[in-house]
């Protein structure tokens, strides 16, 4: 039998057989956002998936302060992707943060905790991996401007399918614009977006990632929906990284710009994220059962310790005013600190798509 490679010699062959020049390192910092810098693929090597790279932690938000500055990035051998935005060939690593004076991994590292939180899991016994399957919903908008000043302030965002635009002289105007309220579903042309969301798509699957679905959402103006299959914590969330990365790169190659804001226009539907859960042991799915809308009884407690966190958690899911202006009744966001079956007002939703006991999950 043939002896397979390890994760690290599977990236050192990927990179010489497709002739790779540079290696991005791409780390996450405390509000969420993707950092990186790149090193020629001379100063690349086996080596450096142990000794990592050093970089100045203090420039990074939320992070160290300038007297004990220097950080240490190692790369993860199971999260390569080839970036399709950079002209010259160039492999992507997702790091985790370390300290270099102990070589522990960084406490403020989001995929630190992520993976902690894994770790806890298991140590509990109650189960042995989290499902994570999020919807992020997102604006595809032409034109985005704003301004602060000493003398005033204003922003404006446009979309050619908006409905303000319904009386602008296009040169020919032809129509075609989503009403308010009215942007679930309807084909091409009125979903002016199907060519650009396809073109995400691929880049998406060629970067390794399972995509369901894609769909044009309820609110005019170019809001959208990709869906991502479900998949184990950290790389969920590695995954929802990317997937921004590239959505947000696609449409700036096509001359538009994504926005993930939660309430970008007023007076229609605003962007969630919905993110499904669920729990399972020994390759069993731990949510579902016999009680209300077939949940387990470690279901219902699962919701019962959302519903009673749910302030705390806000600080985290819900951190910017926009949130809050989108959690307003008569838009499909939830307002109530409730739990449901198929009731989207509710804060916490048991979807009824199927019977199956591996699809019982729940919605936060």
């Amino acid at each position: 039998m043939a002896k397979s490679n390890s994760p690290i010699e599977n990236v050192l062959q990927f990179v010489k057989a497709n002739g790779i020049k540079f290696i991005d390192l791409k780390f996450m910092d405390m509000p969420g956002q993707w950092q990186h810098f790149t090193v020629p693929v001379s100063q690349f090597e086996a080596d450096s998936f142990v000794n990592g790279y050093g970089f100045d932690g203090s420039s990074i938000r939320g992070w160290k302060a300038i007297n004990e500055s220097d950080m240490l990035i190692i790369p993860d051998p199971n999260t390569m992707f080839v970036d399709p935005f950079i002209q010259v060939p160039t492999l992507s690593l997702i790091c985790d943060v370390y300290e270099p004076s102990t070589k522990e991994k960084y406490s403020r590292c989001p995929r630190n905790i992520a993976q902690k939180a894994e770790a806890y899991l298991i140590s509990t016994g109650l189960a042995d991996t989290v499902y994570f399957g999020p919807e992020a919903e997102f604006f595809v908008f032409d034109d985005v401007r704003f301004d602060s000043k000493p003398n005033g302030s204003f922003y404006m965002v446009d979309s050619v399918e908006g409905k303000w635009n319904s009386g602008r002289d296009e040169g020919p105007n032809l129509g075609y614009k989503p009403r308010y309220k009215e942007g679930y579903f309807p084909v091409p042309p009125t979903d002016a977006l199907m060519d650009l969301r396809n073109e995400m798509v691929v880049n998406l699957i060629n970067a390794g990632i399972d995509v369901e679905a894609q769909h044009h959402e309820v609110a005019s103006g170019g809001q959208c929906e990709i869906d991502l299959r479900f998949q184990p914590l950290v790389q969920a969330a590695d995954q929802l990284l990317l997937f921004k990365y590239i959505v947000k790169n696609t449409a700036k190659k096509n001359g538009r710009t994504v926005t993930y804001m939660p309430k970008p226009i007023f007076g229609d539907n605003g962007s969630g994220m919905h993110v499904h859960t669920s729990l399972w042991k020994k390759g069993k799915p731990l949510f579902a059962g016999t009680g209300y809308a077939g949940l387990s009884e470690m279901g219902l407690y699962f919701i019962g310790g959302l519903l009673k966190h749910a302030p705390s958690l806000l600080a985290l899911t819900n951190p910017t005013t926009n949130s809050y202006k989108r959690l307003v009744p008569g838009f499909e966001a939830p307002v109530n600190l409730a739990y449901s079956q198929r009731n989207r007002s509710a804060s916490i939703r048991i979807p009824m798509y199927s019977a199956s006991p591996k699809a019982k999950r729940v919605e936060f």
